[in-house]
């Protein structure tokens, strides 16, 4: 599995020919967006920074698109989507909060949550968390003391925080770091099988945008 980060929330989930893209840059979004082809896209919240499918989808590729909740199953890969909500931007939204199982590893993905505890259905619903990805600028989503805490509380074996440097907090990675004690050094990806995961406790790994 090799992870990439593309700024916003936007997050690349590749495994042998098979691409996973998690809340896409739109081109209509102030954010600069990224375009491959993917072939499952997740939408957490109907917002152009997170729901850029036309900028996923590309050559031969024309991707499963799950926008809400509900349970799912694409090309042997297991989704679950938990109603949550979020204030991204200013208003009120629906967010998605989505689990994978992939690899023999299972992913969370908050999304663009911004409380500071899951609601009951995602707390009852998701399973042991490998790898969890985390918002933390507090624009309208978890600031970095509340996503820290929520982080750890799900009990992940590698957390990685998302959405930060473009609007809220500026200073949000820096905190969220000092919150968990660590000072990784960025990597450009993050290449993971599930041995690697051996002996890992909410390890914080920081992924260069690309």
């Amino acid at each position: 599995m090799i992870i990439n980060y593309l700024g916003g929330q936007f997050v690349k989930i590749q495994f042998g020919d098979t691409i996973l893209a998690f809340n896409p840059i739109s081109k209509d979004s102030k954010l600069k967006p990224a375009k491959f082809g993917a072939d499952v896209v997740l939408s957490s919240v109907n917002h152009p920074d997170m729901n850029g499918i036309d900028q996923v989808t590309f050559g031969d590729k024309k991707p499963f698109t799950i926008s809400g909740p509900g349970e799912y199953e694409v090309k042997g890969i297991f989704i679950k989507g938990f109603a949550s909500e979020s204030g991204y931007d200013g208003e009120k939204r629906i967010n998605t909060i989505y689990t994978v199982a992939l690899e023999g590893m299972n992913i969370c993905f908050l999304g663009a949550l911004n409380t500071s505890e899951l609601p009951k259905e995602a707390d009852e619903g998701i399973d042991a968390v490998d790898i969890l990805f985390v918002p933390i600028s507090g624009d309208g989503v978890l600031d970095p003391a509340k996503a820290y805490k929520l982080a750890v509380s799900i009990g992940p074996k590698i957390i990685i925080p998302v959405n930060y440097g473009d609007s809220g907090d500026k200073d949000a990675l820096k905190k969220f770091l000092k919150e968990a004690g660590e000072n990784p050094k960025p990597e450009p990806k993050l290449t993971l099988k599930k041995k690697d995961l051996e002996g890992k406790e909410a390890d914080v790994v920081v992924l260069e945008r690309e």
